[in-house]
This record gives structure tokens, C-alpha cells and sequence, in this order.
């Protein structure tokens, strides 16, 4: 069905069809309901350009995700679900862009091409030019992560220094004197990706404040780089007894490599730290984690982008979340090997 078919049936042209659906031009009140009464009989609805002629918007909010060619973790995938569904919440679309590497163009058509009102960028690193780029080009815009920087801009993160502090404190609670951070991938960490930064200094902080020894050591977002990384780690610092980690995807092989040595969980060996929710109780025990609330992080993402967009200019905002940590069943007190 189309706007020709509407003015046929309705006996006007299709300008005067166009005109009642856009709201530019007056229409007498007779023509405008015969019109609306065509519409309703057929039970047509105006596609996305008409709606976007009349309210001056596309009704579409762009999500910029990691590149293609990049599997993204869970908790990445629990962000952009949690978007998208709180976008059709407010009826409105999500167009997918990734950016970084060959993907420019994509991004740089998100900020140019009036696509979208708004746009919501994910994996923020601590410079990050996508940022600048959006504001340089005056598009409304809130972000997953934070810049080293992050005034003038609205944004939601998960307090990663704060939550693997408590983490290693929770661990020097328990007795153990020598723990370990498994980070994310050496690359991200190159690359300045905020909350790999963040964890580190968080992770550096509480052990100095215990007076622990603190290993850090990066691992790729997958299940065989998390037991390489496990495997090797106990195999150069036989004395740690504790991990804390931010890299969710890298738990399944972390576990398959203490099993491999032998190592019960909590009983030789604790593990903790940030993931979702799901990710933690599926590792066996349960793990003791800060569940990161990805569903209403995203919801309040796309909240803070609405008021962006319906009150040009006006004060950023931001929300820092901090979960408690779930005490489960993957840590316990030290124990000499």
C-alpha cells in the first residue's frame, strides 16, 4: 500500500495525500478526514521517511559497536539487547554501525548522513577520537564507558577500579597474600581501553593497601586464551592463590586449566570478579562476582540519549554503577600448597 493508492481511493492527488501526512501545507477538514478514513480502512502506516518529514527526525538511534571481524563478550551483547529493547520501548529503530579498523566509513556515515537523531558509542578507550568526532559534529550522543576525561558528555559505566578493589580486599579478607589480576586482551590495554585501565589501577591500589603481592596479566576474550593464561600463570607464580578478572568470556578456560592442575575451587584456589550475571552462575561453583546490570544500563543509556535529543544543549548527565558483590561459592579462605 502506498500514498498513490490513498489518493486514488480518496479521489485527491498524491501531493494533498503527502501534504495531510507531513502536516506542510493546511488541508480542509472534509478532505483531510476522507483522506484519514482511506488510511484507516486500509490500516496503513507512514514509513520512516514520511514520519521523519513530519516530526523532523528519523525516529532511529544509532549503536556504534566493536568491530565486525571482533566477537563481542556477553556483557557486550547484553548491552547492545538491553538498547535495542529499551529503543522500541519508545517505538523507536536501532541501526547497528561498527566502527574501528576498516569500519570508519560506517561510523562516519552514522555522524554525517542524518540517519539517525542520536547515537549511543560502546567500548570507550581513555582518548577516544569517535568522541570527539561526535561532538565536533554537534550530533546528541551518550556513551557506554567514559573518556579519561569525561566532562561535557553524558555516559554510563560500571565503576571497574571500585569493584576489583573490593574484589582483592574481599580476597585479602579471606587470608590470601598473593593474588592475580587477569585482565583483557594486551591489545585493548595498547589501545587505552578504559575499563581495563580502570581494573589496573583498582587491582594496584588495594594491594598496596594490604600489603599483598599483585600480579596482573592480560588474556584474550575467549575460552582458550583464558586456560593458556591460567595454565601459564600457575605455572610461573606457583604461590598465587586468588584471581580477580574483568574478562568474562576467558572463565570457562580459566576453570578448565585449574581443573587440569588439579586445583578444587575454593578449596585450592578462589576466583572473583566483574561479569554478568549469567556468566557467574554458570561457572561451577558459582562465582563471586559484581553482576554488572547490562539490561538497566542500557535503558538508561537510551533515557539519557532521549533528553539529549528533545532538549538541544542541555546538562550532560551520567550514572557510575557500583554493584555489590554476590558471595557465592568460588571463594574461600587461603590455603598453603
Amino acid at each position: 500500500m502506498n500514498i498513490g493508492e490513498i489518493a486514488r481511493r480518496a479521489g485527491v492527488s498524491r501531493s494533498t495525500v503527502s501534504y495531510v501526512l507531513s502536516g506542510k501545507r493546511a488541508v480542509s477538514a472534509t478532505t483531510r478526514q476522507r483522506i484519514q478514513a482511506v488510511i484507516d480502512e486500509l490500516g496503513y502506516r507512514p514509513n520512516a521517511s514520511a514520519r521523519a518529514l513530519k516530526e523532523g527526525r528519523t525516529r532511529t538511534l544509532g549503536l556504534v559497536i566493536p568491530p565486525a571481524n571482533q566477537r563481542l563478550t556477553d556483557m557486550q551483547l547484553g548491552f547492545v539487547a538491553s538498547v535495542v529493547e529499551a529503543a522500541a520501548r519508545h517505538d523507536l529503530d536501532v541501526l547497528l554501525s561498527p566502527s574501528g579498523g576498516d569500519h570508519d566509513r560506517s561510523f562516519e556515515r552514522i555522524v554525517t548522513g542524518r540517519r539517525v537523531d542520536g547515537v549511543v558509542l560502546m567500548e570507550i578507550r581513555l582518548t577516544d577520537d569517535r568522541v570527539t568526532r561526535l561532538a565536533t559534529a554537534g550530533v546528541p550522543f551518550v556513551t557506554i564507558g567514559r573518556t579519561a576525561e569525561p566532562h561535557g558528555m553524558s555516559w554510563i559505566d560500571v565503576d571497574y577500579a571500585a569493584l576489583i578493589s573490593r574484589c582483592v580486599h574481599h580476597l585479602a579478607d579471606l587470608g590470601h597474600r598473593q593474588v592475580a589480576l587477569v585482565n583483557r586482551s594486551a591489545e585493548l590495554v595498547a589501545a587505552g581501553y578504559g575499563p581495563s585501565h580502570r581494573a589496573l589501577a583498582g587491582f594496584r591500589a588495594a594491594t598496596a593497601e594490604r600489603g599483598l603481592t599483585g600480579i596482573d596479566v592480560c588474556c584474550g576474550d575467549d575460552t582458550a586464551s583464558g586456560e593458556a593464561g591460567m595454565t601459564q600463570l600457575l605455572a610461573t607464580h606457583p604461590q598465587v592463590t586468588a584471581v580477580a578478572t574483568i574478562n568474562e568470556a576467558a572463565l570457562p578456560g580459566m576453570q578448565r586449566a585449574l581443573h587440569a592442575a588439579g586445583l578444587s575451587v575454593p578449596g585450592d584456589f578462589s576466583v572473583t570478579g566483574v561479569a554478568a550475571q549469567h556468566w557467574a552462575e554458570d561457572f561451577r561453583p558459582p562465582l563471586t562476582a559484581a553482576d554488572v546490570p547490562t539490561r538497566d544500563m542500557g535503558a538508561e543509556a537510551v533515557s539519557l540519549l532521549l533528553e539529549l535529543i528533545a532538549t538541544p544543549g542541555g546538562t550532560p548527565r551520567h550514572r557510575l554503577y557500583a554493584p555489590p558483590i554476590s558471595l557465592r561459592e568460588s571463594t574461600g579462605p587461603a590455603r598453603t600448597r
